[in-house]
């Protein structure tokens, strides 16, 4: 068996074309804010193609830069000075941020009607509710994907290999909502029967930064294997699933090429619909 591939930049650019479309119909003026703290290459590489593809498409561009030593206090002032410029209609704070700062204070600063990532408390709320008013950029980019390739999920057994706040926790919400009515089972390090659980499912998401966790030999035949998991080696940038994958996966997302260029492709998306707020 060979897989099929997703091709997260075919499907990111489609995203973009017609956002491009939109913009030039309607003249609306968007500017994107990012706020970047230090200068991890990961981070920083993230950033730019998320200016270029605002560039791409008509949206402008608002770039805050901190050094590494920024307390949060600093953090949080420019935050506040993204709050109240005319000019920025949406804008993300890159994480990871420096240890010393506590992340959910920094994002509860937010306004949410700005909040182009879909991590302020108010916006993950809605998305508990199933009011889905801006959602998280990566699994709003999964499901995306899955829908696009036909992907059955009524039904489907989904399993989540990582609970964290912005990809794992938002997507097994999401997947479970009535629209895609999956089975979302969520493993995290106090599962003790992952093997059983990688064995009986039909959908594997990985998203634990773990390089080439995922093995042939721990899914089934026929499985739709899904890889959210990057880690920087020193090889490169590395995925939570080994590409070996695909000679027994019946569809598989890659790392790279698969959700990274589909996750900034949505942050556009949600930009345009803060805009439409």
């Amino acid at each position: 068996m060979s897989a099929i591939i997703i091709d997260g930049k075919k499907s990111a650019l489609a995203v973009k074309n017609q956002i491009a479309s939109e913009i030039k119909r309607t003249n609306k003026v968007l500017g994107l804010g990012t706020i970047l703290v230090g200068d991890d290459p990961g981070s920083v590489a993230y950033v730019e193609g998320k200016h270029r593809d605002c560039a791409e498409v008509g949206i402008n561009s608002i770039k805050v830069n901190l050094s590494a030593t920024a307390s949060q206090s600093e953090i949080v002032n420019a935050v506040n000075e993204l709050n109240k410029n005319s000019k920025c209609t949406g804008f993300i704070v890159q994480l990871p941020l420096p240890k010393s700062v506590d992340v959910q204070k920094v994002l509860a600063q937010i306004d949410p009607k700005k909040d182009a990532d879909g991590l302020h408390p108010t916006n993950l709320g809605n998305l508990v509710l199933a009011k889905n008013s801006i959602i998280p950029c990566t699994p709003k980019a999964i499901l995306s994907l899955l829908n696009e390739y036909k992907i059955n999920l009524v039904g489907a057994k989904v399993l989540i290999i990582g609970r964290g706040t912005t990809v794992g926790r938002p997507l097994s919400i999401l997947l479970s909502q009535k629209e895609s009515n999956a089975t979302v089972t969520l493993a995290h390090t106090g599962t003790k029967n992952l093997s059983e659980l990688l064995l009986d499912s039909d959908i594997v998401i990985a998203a634990i930064g773990s390089p080439h966790f995922l093995k042939p030999e721990m899914i089934k035949s026929g499985v739709v294997v899904i890889d959210v998991g990057i880690t920087r080696t020193a090889h490169g940038l590395v995925g939570d699933v080994d590409p070996k994958v695909s000679d027994k996966a019946a569809v598989f997302s890659p790392m790279p090429g698969g959700v990274g260029p589909m996750t900034r492709a949505m942050l556009l998306s949600n930009l345009m619909e803060l805009s439409n707020q």
